[in-house]
């Protein structure tokens, strides 16, 4: 019980509690988001985007497994009509999954056992072990699309399942993001290449939570091929970050 409410507690003071940070991130999605848009957060996990998004105007759909987020989303956003939360994960088809929970860690439970075998010899997760698993609910972004209609932006973060999340996407979204961490670098590129296949799309590049671009390549959009190299390059510096992309329409 005491790692589980610490795991929590670290979660909060990560994502609430530094300063400066919704401020930034609010300037940082404004270009994605405008009052009344929908945004999907996939993975919302402690709120702090859906807290940006609404301050911002948009509407929100937020997707949360974990029953002690859920607890918490709700706590934060019950009273908004502007934001659903759902307590589910998304995957490629519609079902049931077991979800691998970090109790200590809560932020990289995950559905996949494959990024947790990939990431387990990592110095990062050198503490980190899944040491409780539950049954979740899993739905599709098609589904989700169906019912609350196309978001103007969606955000995917489920640690090493954004390919499958993408697996259940059947059109192009005008804007989304998918993590990125360097032990885990082809489940990156995996997710790239679904995302190629719904459309043609142009890429950028943001160092963990800094709410800023990477400029290296200049300070543009780049195509999927300029994206791989720039991952390449970053790969051996053992930073997250996450990969924004940007439909752009024939």
């Amino acid at each position: 019980m005491l790692t589980r409410a610490s795991g929590i507690a670290r979660s909060l003071a990560t994502y609430h509690g530094i300063p400066g940070r919704q401020r930034r991130m609010r300037r940082f999605y404004s270009a994605f988001l405008r009052p009344g848009d929908l945004a999907f957060d996939v993975g919302a996990h402690a709120g702090n985007r859906v807290r940006a998004w609404r301050a911002l105007g948009a509407r929100v759909v937020a997707v949360e497994p974990q029953p002690d987020f859920t607890r918490l989303l709700r706590l934060f956003f019950g009273r908004d009509d502007a934001v659903t939360v759902l307590p589910l994960a998304l995957g490629a088809a519609a079902g049931t999954a077991r979800l691998g929970v970090s109790r200590a860690t809560p932020t990289v439970s995950t559905l996949s056992q494959r990024w947790r075998d990939t990431v387990a010899d990592d110095a990062g997760f050198s503490r980190v072990t899944w040491d409780s698993s539950i049954e979740v609910p899993v739905s599709t972004l098609d589904a989700l699309i169906a019912e609350y209609g196309v978001p103007a932006f969606c955000k995917i973060d489920v640690e090493g399942f954004e390919a499958d999340v993408l697996d259940g996407l059947s059109r192009p979204l005008p804007a989304l993001s998918v993590e990125y961490l360097p032990a885990a670098h082809d489940a990156t590129l995996e997710s790239l290449a679904r995302i190629e296949a719904l459309g043609r799309y142009v890429y950028r590049y943001s160092p963990v939570e800094t709410m800023t671009w990477d400029t290296s390549a200049g300070d543009r959009w780049v195509d999927a091929a300029e994206l791989r190299a720039l991952l390449d390059r970053r790969r051996p510096l053992g930073r997250s970050g996450d990969v924004y992309a940007r439909h752009v329409p024939a």
